[in-house]
C-alpha cells in the first residue's frame, strides 16, 4: 500500500511557474515577504518566440498535403492560403510546399495551388529553381491549367534576369506546341515586362539580336514568337528610358505597327528624337484619378447641355444632340472607367434623337398618300427605339430605378408612335380598337411598377398621359390618337440622371480570329466542328443567356446554346465561353464566308393589368393579353468573325 501511495505521489502532474504567479493574482494577495523578489517584474517576452500554434499541428499541414484523398489535399492547399494572405513569412516558408503540389496527379489539386500562388503572390519570389518547377506545368495538356500559370506569371515577382529569360524561354515553347494560347501568352509577358523593367533592360540585345557594329536581319513580323518578345520588351521600355537606345531601326518600325495593331498590348512610349504620332499618347500617359474625375464632369456637362434642347429650334437641335453623341462616343474610348457610362448616354440620346427626327412638322401636316416615304421613316424609327430600349435596359448592369424608368418611358414613347402610325395608315376598327386598349395596358402596367418614381417624371409625357388617363378611357379610338399626337409632339426630353456606375456586357471572339484565308472544307451534308473561344465581361448568368449565331451567306441563321460546362469564370465579372459549333450545308460550287457572333438572350415581362378600369369600347380588357407577356430576343453584343468554309459535294 505505501508503495501505492509513493508511486501516485511520484507521477502527480507538477505546475507551471505561470500557473502557480496566475493563481496567486487571481487571489489577490499582497506579496508575504518570505521570499527573495517573489513580486520582482517577470522578463519582457518576444512575439516572435511566442507560438500560438502547437508545433504538433504544424505537421497537419504536411500530413494534408500528403493525404491519399484529393479532397484532403484541396483543402490542405486552401488553409494554407488562407494562413499565407494575412502573413508573409509564413506565406515564404510555405511557397516550397505549394509548388511542390504543381507536380500532383489529380488536375483539380494542381489548379487550386496555382490559383491559391496566385492570391499570395504580393508576398514571395520566385528563385530559379522554384520558378523551373512552375514552369514546368505549361506543358500539362489541360488548357485551364495552362491559362491559370500565365495569370499566375501575370503577378509573380522573381528574383535575376536569368528567371526572366527561363520564363520567356517557356513560354516561347508553350506558344510553338498550342498555338490557341498566343493571346494568353502575350497577356503574360505584358504584364511580366512591366514588373521587371531592370531585368529585362540587360537582355534586350540578346532578345532583339542587335549588335553594337554589324546590321541584323530584319525579323519576320508574322511571327506570333517575335511579337512575344517585342511585347515584353515594349512594357519593360515604359519604365525603363533607357532603353529605347538599344533599339534598332526596324524595331521602331515594329513598334509603330503593333501600337496601331496590339494597343491593348503595347503601351504608348516617349521615344527620343521621334515625332510622336498617336493623339492617345499624351492622354494615355498624364492618366490618373484626375483625369477620371475631368471625365465624370465632361459627362455631366454633356448632359446637362442637353437640358437647354427645348429653346432650341429643330435644326439645332438635332446638331446639338448629334454632337453630343460623338463626344461621349469618344470619352467612352478615352476613358475605359467611364466607358460604359458614356455608352448608355449616348444610346438614350440617339432613342431621342430618332423620336425628334420621327415627329418633324412636315409628316403630320400633310395626307398620308402624300408622305409615304416619311411615314415608312419613322415606322422604321419606331421600332429602332425599341431596339434600342431594350438594349440599354438589358445589355447594362447596375441599373437604378429612375434609370429603368426612364428607359420604360422612352420605350412607351415609341409605342406611342407605333400606334399613331397605325391609325395613319388605315387599319380596321378591330385592330385599332385592340391596339387602343393594349398601350392603355401599357400606362397602367408603367404606372404600377415605376410608382415611387412618378414624382421624378413631372411634365413628362407619362405624366401627362396619366392626368388625362379618365379622358382616355371614356373617349373615341380616333380621338384618343389624336391626343397621344399631340401630347407626344408637346412633351419635352427627359433628363437623364447620371448613373454612378454602369458596366456594358461585352464579348470578345479570340478564335477564331477570321485572318485564314484557307477554307474549312467538308462533305455537302456532314458537319464540321469549328472551335469558339471567347471571353465575356459583365455578363450575369452567361449560362442562360449567351448564345451564338451562325449566319451562312443564303441567309440562313442558326442559333446554338453552349452547354453549362463550356464557361469558366477565370476572375470576378469575367467569364470565359470554350466550346463547338457543328457546321453544315449543302454543296457549294466556291468558297464562302460565313458569319459568327455571340447574342445575350432577353426576356421582358409585366404583370397582368387591374380589373378595375373599364374601357368603353368593350365590357373589359381583362380579356386581353398582359402588355408585355412574353417579349424575348436576343442582342449581339460582339464583333461577327468571318469563316471560310467550303462544302464539297459527296462522292459517288
Amino acid at each position: 500500500m505505501c508503495l501505492l501511495v509513493t508511486a501516485f505521489l511520484f507521477v502527480q502532474r507538477k505546475r507551471t511557474a505561470h500557473e502557480r504567479a496566475k493563481e496567486l493574482f487571481a487571489s489577490g494577495e499582497f506579496s508575504s515577504g518570505r521570499k527573495w523578489a517573489d513580486d520582482a517584474p517577470k522578463e519582457k517576452l518576444d512575439t516572435n518566440t511566442v507560438n500560438l500554434i502547437a508545433s504538433g499541428a504544424c505537421g497537419a499541414f504536411v500530413h494534408g498535403l500528403e493525404d491519399e484523398m484529393f479532397e484532403v489535399r484541396i483543402a490542405a492547399v486552401e488553409a494554407l492560403c488562407q494562413l499565407a494572405r494575412s502573413s508573409p513569412s509564413f506565406a515564404e516558408k510555405c511557397l516550397d510546399f505549394l509548388v511542390d503540389m504543381f507536380n500532383d496527379e489529380i488536375e483539380e489539386v494542381r489548379l487550386q495551388s496555382i490559383h491559391v500562388l496566385r492570391e499570395i503572390s504580393t508576398h514571395i519570389t520566385l528563385r530559379e529553381d522554384q520558378l523551373d518547377t512552375v514552369l514546368a506545368v505549361l506543358e500539362d495538356s489541360s488548357r485551364d491549367i495552362r491559362e491559370a500559370l500565365h495569370e499566375l506569371l501575370c503577378y509573380t515577382n522573381v528574383s535575376t534576369k536569368e528567371c526572366i529569360q527561363l520564363a520567356l524561354l517557356e513560354l516561347l515553347k508553350n506558344l510553338n506546341k498550342y498555338p490557341t494560347d498566343r493571346n494568353s501568352v502575350w497577356k503574360c509577358l505584358t504584364f511580366l515586362g512591366s514588373r521587371h523593367p531592370t531585368l529585362v533592360l540587360p537582355l534586350v540585345p540578346e532578345l532583339l539580336s542587335t549588335h553594337p557594329y554589324f546590321d541584323t536581319p530584319e525579323p519576320d513580323m508574322d511571327d506570333p514568337a517575335y511579337i512575344a518578345v517585342l511585347v515584353l520588351v515594349f512594357n519593360a521600355a515604359k519604365s525603363c528610358p533607357t532603353m529605347p537606345a538599344l533599339f534598332s531601326d526596324h524595331t521602331f518600325r515594329h513598334y509603330a505597327y503593333l501600337r496601331d495593331s496590339l494597343s491593348h498590348l503595347v503601351p504608348p512610349l516617349r521615344l527620343p528624337g521621334r515625332k510622336q504620332v498617336y493623339s492617345l499618347d499624351s492622354v494615355d500617359s498624364g492618366c490618373g484619378s484626375g483625369s477620371v474625375e475631368s471625365a465624370k464632369l465632361f459627362l455631366q456637362q454633356s448632359l446637362n447641355r442637353i437640358s437647354t434642347i427645348q429653346n432650341l429650334e429643330t435644326t439645332g437641335a438635332q446638331d446639338l444632340l448629334n454632337f453630343t453623341i460623338r463626344d461621349l462616343q469618344r470619352l467612352g474610348e478615352l476613358q475605359t472607367e467611364l466607358a460604359g457610362a458614356a455608352d448608355f448616354c449616348a444610346t438614350y440620346l440617339r432613342c431621342q434623337l430618332l423620336l425628334m427626327k420621327a415627329l418633324q412638322e412636315k409628316l403630320w401636316n400633310m395626307a398620308v398618300p402624300l408622305c409615304l416615304k416619311q411615314n415608312v421613316t419613322a415606322t422604321a424609327a419606331a421600332q429602332q427605339i425599341l431596339e434600342e430600349t431594350y438594349k440599354l435596359e438589358f445589355l447594362y448592369s447596375s441599373l437604378e430605378s429612375r434609370q429603368v424608368a426612364t428607359i420604360h418611358h422612352v420605350r412607351l414613347q415609341a409605342k406611342a408612335l407605333q400606334l399613331i402610325l397605325t391609325a395613319r395608315s388605315g387599319p380596321g376598327l378591330d385592330l385599332l380598337i385592340s391596339s387602343c386598349e393594349k398601350f392603355l395596358q401599357e400606362i397602367e402596367c408603367f404606372q404600377r411598377m415605376f410608382l415611387s418614381e412618378l414624382p421624378h417624371l413631372q411634365d413628362s409625357f407619362v405624366d401627362k398621359l396619366l392626368e388625362l388617363m379618365p379622358r382616355l378611357l371614356s373617349c373615341k379610338p380616333v380621338e384618343l390618337v389624336k391626343i397621344l399626337q399631340t401630347t407626344l409632339r408637346q412633351s419635352g426630353l427627359l433628363q437623364l440622371r447620371l448613373p454612378e456606375q454602369i458596366n456594358r456586357a461585352t464579348a470578345t471572339i479570340i478564335e477564331p480570329t477570321g485572318e485564314s484565308d484557307n477554307p474549312l472544307r467538308f462533305t455537302s451534308g456532314l458537319v464540321v466542328a469549328l472551335d469558339i473561344d471567347a471571353t465575356l465581361e459583365h455578363v450575369q448568368d452567361p449560362q442562360d443567356k449567351v448564345k451564338v449565331q451562325v449566319l451562312y451567306p443564303d441567309g440562313q441563321s442558326h442559333v446554338i446554346h453552349p452547354k453549362p460546362a463550356d464557361f469558366r469564370k477565370p476572375g470576378p465579372n469575367r467569364h470565359r465561353l470554350i466550346t463547338q459549333v457543328y457546321l453544315s450545308h449543302t454543296a457549294w460550287t466556291e468558297p464562302s464566308q460565313v458569319e459568327v457572333r455571340l447574342l445575350l438572350a432577353y426576356s421582358s415581362s409585366s404583370s397582368s393589368p387591374s380589373s378595375a378600369n373599364k374601357s368603353g369600347w368593350s365590357d373589359s380588357i381583362d380579356s386581353l393579353p398582359p402588355a408585355e407577356a412574353a417579349v424575348e430576343g436576343t442582342i449581339p453584343f460582339s464583333k461577327p468573325v468571318k469563316v471560310y468554309i467550303m462544302p464539297k459535294p459527296a462522292r459517288r
